[in-house]
């Protein structure tokens, strides 16, 4: 069992987490997946798991792509940071005060 068991799937977190990324800089696939393992604590993030969120953000209009070579950059678009300011308010509306200091 992974630390802190299986209650806290960041699954439904991924595209947040995306968002927030890519509000940083734009991003390869395989950089996400790496700055994501990082934060939840594991030692890769699958590709069958990143790449479908990728597609749902871009189809939703919140992220592009543009290649570089070989490579696909992603990038946040201008509906895709006011989704992400929507989800931090609700984020925060809803989390608020549950951890105490």
């Amino acid at each position: 069992m992974r630390e802190g068991g299986d209650c806290c799937d960041m699954r439904g977190m991924l595209g947040f987490l995306i968002l927030f990324l890519l509000s940083k800089k734009p991003m390869h696939g395989q950089e996400l997946a790496g700055e994501i393992a990082i934060r939840k604590g594991e030692k890769k993030l699958s590709p069958g798991t990143i790449y479908p969120a990728l597609k749902g953000l871009k189809e939703l209009g919140f992220i592009i792509e543009e290649r570089d070579g070989k490579t696909i950059v992603y990038s946040l678009t201008e509906r895709g940071e006011k989704a992400l300011k929507l989800a931090k308010r609700k984020f925060i509306k809803t989390f608020f005060g549950i951890f105490p200091e």
